[in-house]
């Protein structure tokens, strides 16, 4: 129970990666704010987690939209009166080259990965510098250190994802809030589900460990860092890339 007594909200929280946070996290004891912007998925999350316990609350929210996310982030902080732990995990991708690639689309990207993290950072931080303690965790990947063909926007936004968890990291580490980002590599979600099999087995055989990432191979890390064991890490950029792009 590393996250007893703690609150915790996880944007993207509908499938994949941050559905697999919120179990973990509500395995350890944590009360959750679940985002996404699809509620329907949002909601199942919630229900299929509840037999862990705890207490939960799901809203439909563009982390895009600052108005969204500023309301959405009030209404949580008057019911669960704090957030301890943020996960900024919402993301998507239109890929494309970069001939393809249209302004529409590098804007969409860019606005919920990179935007959409600025956002719910900037609704909660004010509650933590408050109470001197919190642990926020991004959610960036290994092509914001290695880019990737055909995923420009993509790319870029997860690159923007780490230069701005250094920057905070920088500079509230004097209220005791600590700001780390996760590098997944490979990761069997639906999305990647629906990638062709030939470029899955391209990079699983350029992978040390031959395999995809299972989402809970991801959460495990990202609940180490929300919890006080990672007290004395901050800005770091931690990989879980099965050895890929090392």
């Amino acid at each position: 129970m590393k996250l007893k007594g703690k609150v915790a909200l996880v944007t993207g929280a509908g499938q994949g990666i941050g559905k697999s946070i919120a179990f973990k996290f509500a395995a350890e004891g944590a009360d959750l704010a679940l985002f996404d912007i699809n509620k329907d998925t949002c909601t199942e999350t919630a229900e299929e987690s509840k037999d862990l316990g705890g207490m939960y609350k799901v809203y439909a929210v563009d982390v895009a939209s600052r108005e969204q996310v500023k309301g959405a982030c009030k209404e949580v902080l008057t019911i669960f009166g704090r957030v301890d732990i943020l996960v900024n995990n919402a993301g998507f991708d239109r890929g494309a080259t970069l001939l393809k690639v249209t302004e529409n689309d590098w804007q969409a990207v860019l606005d919920v990965h990179l935007k959409g993290t600025l956002n719910c950072i900037q609704a909660l931080t004010p509650n933590m510098i408050g109470r001197e303690y919190g642990k926020i965790i991004n959610i960036s990947s290994i092509y914001g250190k290695s880019g990737g063909i055909a995923a420009i926007s993509y790319s870029a936004a997860k690159a923007g994802i780490i230069g701005l968890t250094k920057s905070i990291a920088k500079e509230l580490g004097k209220s005791n809030i600590t700001v780390n980002a996760v590098l997944p590599g490979l990761t069997d979600t639906p999305t990647i589900r629906k990638m062709p099999e030939r470029y899955k087995k391209m990079i699983i055989e350029a992978t040390p460990l031959r395999r995809m990432a299972r989402p809970e191979e991801i959460a495990n890390v990202v609940t180490f860092l929300a919890s006080d064991e990672s007290s004395y890490i901050t800005g770091a950029t931690i990989e879980v890339t099965g050895g890929w792009m090392m």
